[in-house]
Formats: C-alpha cells, sequence, structure tokens
C-alpha cells in the first residue's frame, strides 16, 4: 500500500466520521475489526483479533464490548477457554460497514487518490489498514512526511488528514514537547507564516510506520 493511499482513506473515514451521531462513532480500529471479519466472512475470538491488531487482549475486550453494545457484533463465550469470546459481525454491522465503506468511497471520489475504488474495496483496505495502529499524533507526523517539501501547516494538515483543528494543534503541541517536530516561523511578506517540520527524531520514528504501511498487502477477493 502506498502512503497516499493510506492517508486518504484515513482522511476520508474522519470526514464521514464528524457527521456520524455521536453514540454511532466508531475509532478507525473499531471499524478495521468489522471489515477484518465481513472479509474473512466468519466469527474470530478475541484472541485472534487480539493478534491481528497487536492488542492486548483487556483493550480488544473493551473495543468488541463497545461494538457489541451498538448491536453491530454478537460475543459468545469460548467452549474450551471462558475468557477468549467468540465475535462475529451481526447483519446490522454488515449493514454498517457497507454504508461506511460507501461514504468514504464517495469522498474519495471528490479526490484522485483512489477516486475509481468500488466501496467492497474499501473494506479491504480497511482490513489491511487495522493492523497497524496510527493515532492523531502518527497521523500527523505521516502528513508531514506526506508534504512535497517535507513542512506544513495546522491548517495544511486539517486538510490534509480530515481532522478537527482543535485535534491537530493538540497533536502539534504534544509533538513538539516530545521533539519529534519543529516550528519554523518566518516572514513571508503576507504576514508570519510557522512551519512544521520533522526532526531527527521524529523521520526515525514514522519512517517505521511508513515502511509499514508500504508493507501492507490489500486482500483480493477470492
Amino acid at each position: 500500500m502506498e502512503l497516499r493511499e493510506y492517508l486518504a482513506i484515513r482522511s476520508a473515514y474522519n470526514l464521514v466520521r464528524q457527521d456520524m451521531p455521536t453514540e454511532r462513532r466508531l475509532t478507525f480500529v473499531e471499524l478495521a475489526i468489522l471489515c477484518r471479519m465481513s472479509v474473512l466472512g466468519r466469527a474470530m475470538n478475541t484472541s485472534e483479533i487480539a493478534e491481528y491488531q497487536g492488542a492486548l487482549r483487556p483493550t480488544m475486550t473493551h473495543r468488541t464490548k463497545h461494538l457489541s453494545e451498538l448491536g453491530l457484533m454478537s460475543r459468545t463465550k469460548g467452549s474450551s477457554d471462558r475468557r477468549n469470546v467468540v465475535c462475529e459481525i451481526t447483519e446490522e454491522g454488515e449493514a454498517f460497514v457497507t454504508e461506511v465503506c460507501q461514504l468514504v468511497c464517495d469522498v474519495l471520489h471528490s479526490g484522485v487518490v483512489l477516486s475509481r475504488t468500488t466501496s467492497q474495496r474499501i473494506c479491504r483496505y480497511i482490513d489491511a489498514m487495522g493492523s497497524i495502529t496510527c493515532m492523531s499524533g502518527d497521523l500527523v507526523l505521516l502528513g508531514i512526511l506526506q508534504s512535497t517539501d517535507g513542512a506544513s501547516t495546522v491548517s495544511g494538515l486539517v486538510n490534509v488528514l480530515g481532522l478537527l483543528q482543535p485535534t491537530v494543534s493538540m497533536s502539534v503541541a504534544a509533538l513538539e514537547g516530545e521533539g519529534m517536530i519543529e516550528r519554523l516561523r518566518h516572514n513571508d511578506g503576507g504576514g508570519r507564516t510557522v512551519d512544521i517540520v520533522l526532526t531527527e527524531r521524529g523521520s526515525s520514528y514514522i519512517k517505521e510506520i511508513e515502511d509499514a504501511i508500504h508493507a501492507l498487502v490489500v486482500r483480493r477477493k477470492s
């Protein structure tokens, strides 16, 4: 998978998510769990889902419980290991995946990257992407990395990532405190401009995530 494809889908979903009712908003990793089960066409136990997302079982229990409370997934205790819950996407969950992937597809159709991709293919992209956990700070770093001149602004990142400005601003502040980015202030004739660039530490950190994204393989329909 290319970085621009990854960011295009993440950005499109961020925009779609903002228009959802608060109680129906899923994190990207939660949506990815539903897409994985939809693509596989079978139930999965919590340890299998945890391995897929590289998460601890307690974290996965929290995520699957949330999906179950929304009626998007059913949870049944395993016969041999009562702690290993078997999860299965419901009809409502399948309908939710179909609806959201079509909405993501509609957003992408207004741009260039993946503009001809179908909603079924988007589901498979999200399935692949779900194995990598990227928080808002990671997305900010990826957005800077993808910029043509290696620099961006808060407003530029908002446009690229589909995140709200307060979210981007808080992530930028946190990343600056961690030494991942630095702000370059300069006058461009029309006023003061603040460019955000990666530091050596930030570049090293985000390169590993970029390599993991490039290694993703999107499943083809059998």
